[in-house]
Formats: C-alpha cells, structure tokens, sequence
C-alpha cells in the first residue's frame, strides 16, 4: 500500500491510497473516487481493496476535491466531471498502470464515476451502483416529497465530516448527538444552516422538488455508454429508479450492460457483488473469460433470494379494483383488492398531526427493507384493502401504481402506500412504499391521483395475500404536510392542521406496470 497524490490543473493537490499485486507491474487499474475519507473505501458495501489487489488489479481509492486529505473546497457533484477526467489522464501516465483502467464503487462514488469534462479519457469498463443522473428523482425527492430523514441523515454526515475536517470538535459533537437521539429530523434543517450552510444537502432541502427546473440533471458523454457497465441496484434502495434510468440509456445505446437488482438496502448487499465484479473486470480490462458467463440481467426474488434472468420492461401485469363498503379506515376485512370492479362507498380517513402515520422500512426508511407493520395497519387513519388468500403461487413483478380520485378539505396533503404480504400466521411484511404530495388549490378538488410504489419482483405462496395501505403520512421518511398548501421543511409545529381526504373507489385500481417503459 503507498500513498499517491496527483495535482490537477489548476494546483489542488488530491491525495490517494493505492493497493498493488505482489510481483512486478504494470496492472490493470481500479478507481474508486469517494467523499467520506479513502481509508474507509465503501468496505460497508465491498470487499477491502486489497482483495481487488489479490485478483491482479492496482487499486486506487482517491479522496475528492476538499475532504478527507485532498485540497480544496467540496462543491459536491458539480465538480467531479474535471477531477474524474485528470483522474483518468494521470492514472493512465503512472508505472503501475498497464493502461487499462476500470471504475467502481456506490452511491456518490457511483455518480463520481459518470461524470466527465471530456471524452479523452473514459474508463475501459465502469461499474456504477446505486445512483443517478438526476438531482431530484435519484437523489432527493420523489412523488413531490423530499426524502426528509435521508436527505437530511446524509447532509449532516456531510457537514460533521467539514467539522472533522475544519477542527470544530463541537460542531462534529453537536451533529452527532443530534442524529443519535433522532433529534435531526426537527432540529436537521438549523444545524445545516449553521454548519453547511452552502453544502448540496441543504440546498435540495430548500428546492421545491415539484420544479424540476430548478434542479440539476447530470449529463454523461454518449460514448460512456457504449463502454461495458455493470449496474447495481437494491430493490430497497431509494436510488432503484436512478439505476434503472441508466440501464436504460445504455442498453438503448446498444452498450455491453449488466444489470443486477438484489434484496438489498442501500447498505447491506449481503456480500452479493464481489466476485461478479470481479469476474466483470477480469473479462473486460484483462480478456479473461469468466467460469460463468455474465447474464446480461439478473434480478433477485426476495422472497426465496434466487436470482432470475429478467427485464426491466416486463412485468407481471395484474390489475386490481379496490372496493369498500366505506369502513376500510376501521375493519381490516372491509376493504378489498378485487380483479373485478364492484360498488363501493366512499373510504374517508384523518390525519392528526400531533399523531401522524409513522414510515417503517422501505426504501426510505433508516431502517431500510422488509418490516413489520401489522401495528401500523390497525391504525384508524390509514386504509386497508387486501386480496383473497391466493389458491396457487403467484408472481408480483414490476412497479406498482395506485390510481385513485381523492380530495381534502385542506389545501395539502400526501398519500402515502404501502404493498404488503399477509402471512398465514398474521405477520403483515411490507413489501414496497410509495409517496406523492399534493398542494395548493387543486388539493381541494376531486381529482385523478397516482401514485407510484417501489419496483418489486415477489413470488407469493398460497395462502398468502396481498395489501395495500394508504395512509396520510409516513413521518420522518418524508416531512408531515402542514395542510395549508406550503412545502413542509420541519418537524409538526402547532400551525399544521387535521386533514380529512375522501378517497373516490369506483375508478380506484392498483396495477403492475414495467419498471421501464418500452422504447
């Protein structure tokens, strides 16, 4: 292991670690670009880099632009497309590279790799995991709604990092008691502004994410796409959609690309991409044929954790009514799933906010993935409506999308679903989340709503059924609407208001639509 440091152009010094096979060089080379201090190199998600070294790759895990030991001052991801540029060029010059030069890693590290000032230098072969191109939709927002607990979780890492970084022991102190005791998601927004005030987190928190001019969309050069990409996505990971973005622009391109969807969460992969990475770079930077050939695309069943050569653009297609004779907010059994329309009555719930609808699980919850939420569907101010126990084993394949008329008596307010799987045994497993928020005038008319849900691919046993549950708030996943027509930025407060939302069922039908439109 050695230390490296390369100066960019205009004189900011970055500095790497740098991990080498035993033996004489050169070697074909692996790039990790990172924000959070090189010598933690994403081992929450990957194998140590000197396990890359093993296999016959120099590793290279640099620290960007103004953290860890780089130079300069951190402008998130606008400034990576030069540095990940001069990264390549000087890589390529080094005596221990033959050349060949692969990128990888997640989340920022993810995005880091897309991004490029020029084409001269684009990685041989990249291997991009959970992430997108665009600000909003991929990274902070969805349906209208801020990820609240996520965004501001991750924003506050951030800044208590710039603190580590600056000497201000307190400050890091003072973030770090906050996100122990869960005082965040109130207090999340002050802190930044106290100590971030100009970092990316805090701005998209202050960016109405139903704007989307106002955010940034990242572009990537065409020729990227025709490079061989190994794609990473967890169907409990809130930047599924992003990767399933860029697996669509590079298989449309005609690009070499992997897909692999596990049941995963943004941070606990389970060990499950390793060795294919490896096998992926071996075959690409080396010309070594691995002993398995590589599908193509490979998602995950989560309930029985097989793998599946599958396409985004399928799905299993079933389309269910929902029906009620107007207590689905009261009586489990009165609301239905149905594949045939039937009459109904109006379902009418609450929201209270000194006792609003908490979000468990997901893909935006801190606690991310499979839950429990038998507890949270006995409550009176969510809806329940759930299929008859299936005679056979059925497949659930696809995104699920609620379309439903709904009004309140306030101008605002969110709709937020969760697809679960009722065991024999009464456990309720929420399989997928969905959120959407609606403000201003128009929240107070009857309107056709929809709303979207995490992609799945779920095998349900006989005896088992299927239930969806709509709810007014999913309290800190996103922030609690005030209901008078405002975006929310902070914990209730004594002017949010009770909400009633009349829900309209005749035309109500929650489909599975593909992951990915056709082109």
């Amino acid at each position: 292991m050695t230390q490296e440091q390369l100066r960019c152009a205009d004189g900011t010094v970055l500095k790497s670690t740098l991990w080498t096979p035993g033996g004489e060089g050169p070697w074909p080379c692996l790039l990790m670009r990172q924000p959070y201090g090189r010598a933690i190199a994403s081992t929450v998600t990957y194998a140590h880099p000197s396990w890359y070294a093993q296999g016959g790759f120099a590793v290279l895990v640099q620290d960007v632009r103004g953290r860890g030991d780089s130079e300069g001052a951190f402008l998130g991801f606008q400034q990576e497309a030069s540095d990940t540029s001069e990264t390549l060029r000087w890589m390529r010059q080094q005596p221990w590279c033959n050349g060949k030069v692969g990128t990888y890693g997640f989340s920022y590290q993810g995005l880091s790799q897309l991004l490029y000032s020029s084409t001269e230098h684009l990685p041989d072969a990249l291997a991009p995991a959970m992430c997108g191109l665009d600000e909003r939709l991929h990274w902070a927002s969805e349906g209208g709604c801020h990820w609240w607990a996520l965004g501001l979780g991750w924003a506050l890492q951030l800044a208590a990092q710039h603190c580590q970084r600056e000497g201000d022991h307190q400050g890091w102190e003072e973030i770090r008691r906050s996100l122990e005791d869960g005082a965040f998601v109130r207090d999340g927004m002050a802190l930044l502004e106290r100590f971030d005030p100009t970092g990316m987190g805090l701005r998209w928190l202050k960016t109405d994410p139903r704007q989307p001019d106002d955010w940034v969309q990242h572009h990537t050069p065409q020729e990227l796409w025709q490079r061989p990409m190994l794609l990473i996505g967890g169907w409990h990971d809130p930047h599924l959609m992003g990767v399933l973005d860029l697996w669509n622009r590079s298989s449309s391109a005609g690009g070499g690309t992997l897909l692999r969807i596990g049941a995963w969460s943004h941070l606990n992969w389970k060990g499950g991409v390793d060795q294919l990475q490896l096998d992926f770079f071996h075959h690409h930077l080396c010309g070594h044929e691995p002993a398995t050939p590589l599908a193509g695309t490979q998602l995950m069943e989560s309930g029985s954790g097989q793998w599946q050569v599958r396409s985004p653009r399928e799905c299993s297609g079933q389309r269910w009514r929902l029906a009620s004779g107007g207590r689905a907010a009261l009586c489990l059994s009165d609301g239905q799933l149905l594949e045939r329309a039937t009459s109904s009555s109006d379902v009418v719930i609450v929201h209270d906010p000194w006792r609003a609808m908490g979000g468990r699980g997901g893909h935006l919850g801190l606690d991310a993935g499979p839950v429990d939420r038998s507890d949270l569907d006995a409550r009176t101010d969510v809806a329940c409506f759930t299929t008859a126990r299936f005679d056979q084993a059925t497949e659930v394949f696809g995104q699920p999308q609620l379309e439903i008329e709904a009004e309140a008596d306030q101008p605002g307010f969110d709709l937020c679903l969760a697809l679960s799987l009722c065991h024999m045994d009464g456990r309720v497993e929420q399989l997928s989340t969905g959120v959407a928020r609606f403000l201003g005038p128009s929240a107070q008319r009857c309107q056709r709503r929809s709303v979207a849900l995490q992609p799945l691919l779920i095998n349900v046993e006989a005896g088992c059924a299927l239930r969806l549950s709509i709810a007014l708030a999913a309290w800190p996943q996103i922030a609690v609407n005030p209901g008078d027509g405002s975006q929310p930025r902070s914990g209730v407060s004594p002017s949010h208001r009770v909400i009633t939302v009349s829900l309209k069922l005749p035309n109500a039908a929650l489909s599975i639509l593909p992951m990915v439109g056709a082109n």
